[in-house]
């Protein structure tokens, strides 16, 4: 039950939906992802519209392999939903992403104005059921950014 649609001229971003997901795909660049490396920066939404502009234009700009958006009948029923962008763990990417996601606004902030510590999610951990507390990320967007400012380290 899936449905798939070219989003480039030259058939090279793909979209391919399902009733859980909406992912788009590098066709180019995706078999580049590594099972045991590959995971994800991720961003809660509850406006389907924004995850689908935000989705294409990281996949249209080359910024992931691959990313996903809860689908709109998911988003209907829980009200919010969640955006992965994917590319491996020693991807030297993350900046990339991390720059993407800063600029579109994708990284919460606190009261005072500080970035959240979001953590890169590794695959294998989805797998092994770690989320919540449970959930420990090897990589934070500390490691790259200074969460008061929001720039570069």
């Amino acid at each position: 039950m899936e449905e798939e649609t070219m989003l480039s001229e030259d058939g090279r971003i793909v979209r391919v939906d399902n009733p859980w997901w909406s992912f788009y795909i590098d066709t180019e660049l995706a078999p580049g992802l590594d099972e045991r490396r590959c995971g994800k920066w991720m961003f809660y939404f509850n406006d389907i519209e924004f995850a689908n502009e935000v989705c294409c234009k990281a996949a249209l700009g080359r910024v992931v392999a691959k990313c996903k958006h809860s689908s709109s009948k998911t988003v209907i029923e829980s009200g919010s939903g969640v955006v992965c962008f994917y590319l491996n763990s020693d991807d030297e990417g993350h900046r990339r992403v991390i720059a993407f996601m800063l600029e579109h606004d994708l990284v919460r902030k606190t009261k005072s104005g500080k970035l959240y510590n979001i953590g890169f999610k590794l695959d294998d951990q989805t797998r092994a059921g770690e989320y919540g507390t449970s959930f420990k990320a090897r990589i934070t967007l500390s490691d790259f950014v200074d969460l008061e400012s929001g720039e570069f380290l």
